[in-house]
């Protein structure tokens, strides 16, 4: 299938030329403002759908407006008409073409071209009317308060709020996407689908997010993911991230015993820390009252004790990294893991719950009692 994307530059058009580039069986032709008439021209002869993207939207006269908008979506229609072809066309519109503003109007201009063009060829397009598109590669500074939000906290520039309660609604870039591909000739069940999910803030709550991604290079504290909005914001402003800012270093807390860092932590589900422990060294020796463990021993072996606190009986789990074994620690038993290599045993642990020093759930009691007490030993 031949794709002609114009605009394959621009923000939308980068992701969408991707998207496509790695769907089998599509030959993708992108076309920009460095690509000459006669590029369009071959694109639009060859093409079995089209994603018209390109258009203007800040320009240095008013008039670019309506050259960039309206004038390009009529050439390609006349040169279809001319060629006597009729592929797909699929337009990103705009919500402000309801508006009477230059930008509105040349974008109302454009669609009334394109519908024109379907009515006199029989040609089926698609016009998407998209408002505050977000996502990777997206320019700040430019049309996005986020794309502009995110680049500025992620580099420790100042942002500017004009209204913290203004309301927005937004739509990520791969849901403008996903929408798209369903216009593709072969795509099953394709009907002009145009049911692009949003989701509504405050310029408040946005800045408040992007503050809170920042603060995890501090706080380890990531947010709800279960939101899927929330997963879309932090891809976006992990994109924006500068390459010496994504390697975090770590606090690390050492010993005797060997050393320990918390790694991520999280309201919902816990946190997650990793310990190196040395060999013939116990770490443990504690249980708690509701808080609940995970051990998994990634490089080294170990043996977990753990014992009932209300029973003599001791539990042994012999634990190595190439098993890649999970044990569970539940509430009221006391436990320990002993490093029983030759070398430094690593261990991740998670827990259901983030440390709280001021209600920490944690009472020392050594699991191994006298001598006499039975082991029940597992593999």
């Amino acid at each position: 299938m031949n794709v002609l994307v114009t605009g394959a530059r621009g923000f939308i058009g980068r992701n969408l030329t991707a998207l496509l580039q790695a769907h089998e069986g599509c030959v993708v032709a992108p076309f920009d403002v460095d690509n000459s008439p006669g590029d369009l021209r071959a694109g639009l002869e060859a093409a079995d759908i089209v994603y018209h993207l390109a258009g203007v939207n800040r320009p240095q006269i008013t008039e670019e407006f309506e050259i960039g908008n309206a004038g390009l979506t009529r050439d390609i229609c006349e040169i279809l008409l001319e060629l006597g072809r009729t592929p797909v066309i699929v337009m990103s519109s705009s919500v402000q073409a309801e508006l009477e503003n230059p930008y509105g109007v040349s974008k109302r201009h454009a669609e009334d071209a394109l519908r024109e063009f379907a009515a006199q060829s029989g040609a089926q397009v698609c016009i998407y009317r998209l408002k505050n598109v977000f996502g990777k590669w997206c320019r700040p500074n430019y049309n996005s308060v986020v794309a502009t939000f995110c680049h500025n906290v992620a580099n420790d520039l100042p942002i500017q709020i004009s209204d913290p309660g203004r309301e927005l609604e937004l739509v990520h870039v791969d849901d403008v996407i996903k929408a798209f591909l369903t216009e593709l000739p072969t795509h099953a069940g394709s009907n002009g689908h145009r049911d692009i999910p949003s989701f509504h803030l405050t310029l408040g709550d946005l800045a408040g997010r992007i503050q809170s991604f920042h603060d995890m290079r501090s706080n380890l504290l990531t947010p709800d993911f279960a939101v899927r909005f929330n997963q879309q914001l932090y891809a976006t402003y992990l994109s924006y991230v500068p390459d010496e800012a994504r390697r975090q270093q770590l606090e690390i807390k050492s010993d005797q015993r060997g050393c320990l860092a918390e790694f991520i932590k999280s309201k919902h589900f816990g946190q997650i820390f990793v310990s190196r422990t040395r060999p013939g060294v116990t770490r443990g020796n504690h249980y708690h009252h509701t808080k609940t463990e995970k051990f998994f021993v990634v490089e080294g072996e170990g043996i977990i004790r753990m014992r009932q606190i209300e029973s003599a009986e001791v539990v042994e789990y012999r634990v190595r990294d190439e098993a890649f074994q999970v044990i569970d620690i539940p509430p009221g038993w006391t436990h320990s893991i002993e490093n029983i290599g030759p070398g430094d045993m690593v261990t991740l642990f998670w827990a259901n719950e983030i440390f709280d020093p001021d209600r920490p759930d944690t009472y020392f009691l050594p699991v191994l009692a006298p001598a006499e007490v039975p082991v029940l030993v597992t593999t």
